[in-house]
């Protein structure tokens, strides 16, 4: 059996701002890395057989600092980056839901009809994370893998998991930055252990 270590990256500057990264990046804020590092210790006794983590600076960064010292082969895989936002990209909500009101209101309340300029829809988003999963069934038959990604990418492979339309791709659970999500992965399917936790987080000041 495979089981899955599933997070977010810490939080970025750009979250703090709101703004929307997409494809492109901010750095983490302190608090980003104190969740990472935070994150890093609650795993350290986990034997990780490998990380996939998507290329993103944001992501790189909490790759690192979870790992910490210990020697664990990462695969840095383009399937991994966030969600495609075109136009929106570095852009903050507000001004976007000025400019483009009826497309920001499909990405948050009818996301499996949404489009927009020159990004991707979260089909095909789904469509990556699910080439993630298979690519890792298809090179390991067992061990602890760590997923360190987005949280719309997170977001789709929950859809997955549970077979369930893209409709109701934000319900509950939030992705907040380093939660953890724990998914036993087998020949029967997927199973969530753990949902979106952020636990040890609370050790953070």
């Amino acid at each position: 059996m495979i089981t899955l270590y599933i997070t977010r990256h810490g939080e970025t500057e750009w979250n703090r701002e709101k703004r929307m990264q997409g494809w492109l990046d901010s750095n983490l804020t302190e608090n980003g890395i104190k969740n990472a590092v935070s994150l890093g210790e609650r795993l350290k006794d986990i034997e990780l057989t490998a990380i996939f983590s998507s290329p993103s600076g944001r992501t790189k960064a909490t790759t690192n600092l979870i790992r910490g010292e210990r020697n664990i082969p990462v695969n840095y895989d383009e399937d991994l980056k966030e969600i495609k936002l075109g136009e929106w990209e570095g852009k903050t909500h507000s001004s976007i839901k000025e400019m483009y009101e009826d497309e920001f209101e499909s990405f948050w309340n009818t996301p499996h009809q949404f489009t927009t300029v020159g990004g991707e829809t979260f089909e095909e988003t789904r469509e990556r994370a699910v080439r993630v999963l298979n690519r890792i069934k298809r090179e390991y038959k067992s061990g602890n893998i760590l997923i360190v990604t987005h949280s719309v990418l997170i977001k789709c492979m929950y859809s997955f998991f549970k077979n369930a339309s893209l409709e109701t791709l934000w319900e509950p659970p939030f992705i907040h930055d380093t939660s953890l999500t724990i998914v036993e992965m087998n020949e029967n399917g997927y199973e969530i252990v753990v949902a979106g936790d952020v636990s040890h987080r609370e050790t953070v000041k």
